[in-house]
């Protein structure tokens, strides 16, 4: 919808939810980045949730293309759509607003990898109010098996058996290719999501939903993402949820996944009114 030719949904919370939520003050607007492949319906019972906590809820999932077949080749594809997601909040006039990104999967990390760096280097947008991001089941690093396993998901049942098996072996090759034997080449003119993460300055708060059961992003990765960053001294959390498999916890744990995702949100409004109250404070001395 809209006229930046993105294929996103919007949905704002009823006045009674935002008032019970914020007393009057500017609501958060809580933007969910889908799993490769992932459906709309699929994306819209996450984002209920932060609807019911008087959020205005932005849901985009980029194209599959995108993912499997322009990143990996250094295209500057998902770069452009990050730039037209943030827009969105300037074209709604929510910029205003305290921001939150909820992100699944790759798919969704390597666009918010894109985000994160138009946040620090844009100027129209450094002044956005990001408060904190959700990271569920991401980020993995370098893992082939599981790459060649989400496009076989994404690909589905309903894909020829033939044309299913013939890209899998396609992008299986060019996968081991440029993230195994050309990495050390390549990563100097198009750095992976991974790395250039563990670079990545935002000091909002993150918390990482993950699962050891998950067969496409090794738990491992994600460890290593989270200790990192714990180390650099950013306010990181993670939360195992054991045995659920890819982008399922909420499926498979509904109660836990809503308390933490809650929990996090509040704790992430109360830090920023923090921030702002000292730094309104610093300028009034």
């Amino acid at each position: 919808m809209g006229d930046s030719g993105l294929d996103y949904n919007i949905v704002f919370p009823e006045p009674y939810a935002s008032e019970k939520y914020w007393f009057g003050r500017k609501e958060p607007v809580v933007i969910l980045l889908g799993w490769a492949g992932c459906k709309d319906k699929h994306l819209a019972k996450y984002s209920s949730l932060y609807n019911k906590q008087g959020c205005i809820a932005i849901r985009y999932t980029a194209p599959s293309k995108a993912v499997f077949l322009y990143e990996p080749f250094g295209s500057k594809q998902l770069l452009s759509i990050a730039g037209k997601l943030l827009d969105l909040l300037l074209d709604y006039e929510v910029q205003e607003n305290p921001l939150l990104f909820h992100v699944f999967s790759n798919g969704g990390f390597m666009l918010y990898r894109y985000i994160a760096q138009l946040l620090h280097s844009d100027p129209q947008f450094k002044n956005l109010k990001v408060v904190g991001t959700v990271v569920d089941s991401a980020p993995g690093n370098q893992n082939v098996v599981g790459s060649v396993r989400a496009l076989n998901a994404t690909l589905g049942t309903n894909t020829h058996l033939v044309i299913r098996y013939l890209a899998l072996a396609i992008f299986t090759c060019m996968v081991f290719m440029l993230r195994v034997l050309l990495y050390s080449i390549t990563k100097h003119i198009h750095e992976n999501h991974f790395d250039a993460m563990l670079k990545e300055p935002s000091n909002w708060p993150h918390l990482y939903l993950y699962s050891k059961a998950d067969r496409v992003i090794d738990h491992r990765d994600v460890e290593r993402m989270v200790k990192a960053r714990q180390q650099q001294g950013f306010p990181i959390k993670s939360v195992d949820f054991v045995t659920s498999e890819h982008v399922s916890h909420l499926r498979m744990f509904p109660e836990l996944y809503s308390k933490h995702c809650i929990a996090f949100l509040d704790s992430c409004m109360l830090s920023s009114a923090g921030a702002r109250i000292k730094v309104f404070s610093a300028a009034h001395k």
